[in-house]
């Protein structure tokens, strides 16, 4: 089974090649070396165990992140290696983790993944979220290592796919040693998949309790001079066929009010595709990658739109919104991170998909600590309100830092389950 499993793997990854160079190149050209398991002489080697933290990208290594006091001492002196997907995850896994090895998931290929082990000689596997693949899963077993799902979630999506493919989920699920899950939710959906009860413990979310980004002082300063003293109105995480909207949403406000439009897109290789949007707009553009040259033209000097097309920076430049925009959630994508914004106090505005979300939507809802919009229409009503009553803007963020205020503690929870967990077993002395 694994043979004609890992034979079917290596065909599809042939097949899917050229489609995903030609439209993920730049992510591919950075990441395919470590994916296939080839790494630099460098890279450290034969130095003891290490502890692996998994995160698939930007989020999950914020929930990572979340836990960082606690990862030295759950380490017991190892080292960590952080791996991720995304070259967005790996640059924040730069600054979240700057003591630890940081390198690339190896792709779902029998020799990629032996090369990983033989490399890091992880004792234990820690994975923020989920992101279980069958062919990994299975070296940990074989090797006896624990794993462990820190902030796991079972979303709409996922669950009714598992649902119908339930008799062939055991090489993910158990493998598993224990899932510390977000919500009831997500513990009754993995309890509905097979999963014994005493294997699973809702511990709450950890992004209730991640780390405040550093701020970018340059620009921070920068961004600020740009603006001139202008409103700035941030739309993070944009996703395909989201930019028109939130685009079409600037405009409508700028006929009354002179704001500054910080357009984050959820995926690097859009930047350009994006920025021509704007430009096509007839929409002044200033690139974040050219924010320190020199602004000779008069587009640059007065911008109406700044393209951020940087990684890394999203979570730090919410601390400048006066208002800010969730992307994912005006097209069925599934919605993104909404705590981000809200951690400064923020008045977020968000669209109706926030399946991805669901349990954090429901408690924003609950507390009325963002705005709901159907479309671009109401997206621009909803800065409009912001932007025309100050009051408003201010009650809806100091909601939002209530609402995270209290639903603090899953650091705790989580931590308790890995020591159980990663704790050296006593020796056997008898």
């Amino acid at each position: 089974m694994w043979i004609l499993y890992q034979i079917a793997v290596s065909l599809f990854s042939l097949a899917a090649a050229p489609f995903l160079l030609l439209s993920r190149g730049k992510h591919y050209q950075r990441s395919l070396k470590p994916r296939l398991g080839l790494y630099p002489a460098t890279t450290p080697s034969g130095q003891g165990s290490s502890l692996w933290i998994h995160a698939v990208s930007v989020g999950e290594v914020g929930v990572a992140a979340a836990l960082r006091g606690e990862w030295p001492e759950l380490a017991m002196g190892d080292r960590l290696v952080v791996t991720t997907v995304t070259p967005t995850g790996q640059a924040l896994a730069q600054t979240s983790f700057p003591l630890a090895d940081r390198t690339y998931l190896p792709f779902e290929l029998g020799f990629a993944i032996r090369r990983f082990f033989a490399r890091y000689k992880p004792r234990a596997l820690v994975l923020a979220e989920g992101d279980l693949w069958p062919l990994i899963l299975r070296q940990c077993r074989k090797r006896g290592m624990p794993v462990i799902v820190i902030n796991g979630r079972v979303s709409d999506r996922s669950f009714h796919r598992m649902v119908r493919l339930r008799r062939f989920l055991g090489p993910v699920l158990s493998p598993v040693d224990h899932f510390a899950v977000q919500g009831k939710t997500d513990r009754d959906r993995l309890r509905a998949l097979g999963v014994e009860p005493n294997r699973i413990t809702v511990t709450g979310n950890l992004k209730f309790e991640s780390t405040e980004p550093a701020k970018l002082g340059d620009l921070e300063g920068e961004l600020l001079q740009v603006a001139g003293g202008r409103p700035i109105l941030v739309a993070g995480s944009t996703m395909r066929g989201e930019e028109e909207l939130v685009l079409d949403a600037i405009a409508d406000v700028s006929s009354e009010v002179d704001a500054l439009l910080i357009l984050a897109p959820r995926h690097p290789e859009r930047w350009d595709s994006i920025g021509d949007l704007v430009e096509r707009r007839g929409l002044r553009l200033l690139r974040r990658s050219e924010i320190a040259r020199p602004r000779a033209t008069e587009a640059a000097k007065s911008p109406q739109v700044v393209l951020l097309d940087s990684m890394g920076e999203l979570a730090s430049v919410y601390r400048l919104a006066t208002s800010a925009f969730i992307g994912g959630t005006l097209v069925a994508t599934g919605g993104h991170n909404p705590l981000e914004a809200a951690r400064f106090g923020v008045p977020v505005v968000v669209g109706p998909s926030m399946e991805n979300f669901r349990e954090i939507a429901a408690t924003f809802d609950e507390a009325r600590a963002w705005l709901r919009v159907e479309d671009a229409a109401g997206l621009a009503n909803g800065w409009r309100r912001v932007l025309s009553d100050p009051t408003t803007g201010s009650n809806v963020g100091q909601r939002g830092l209530e609402l995270l205020a209290r639903h603090r503690g899953a650091t705790v929870r989580t931590s308790e389950i890995l020591l159980r967990y990663l704790r050296p077993r006593p020796e056997n002395t008898g």
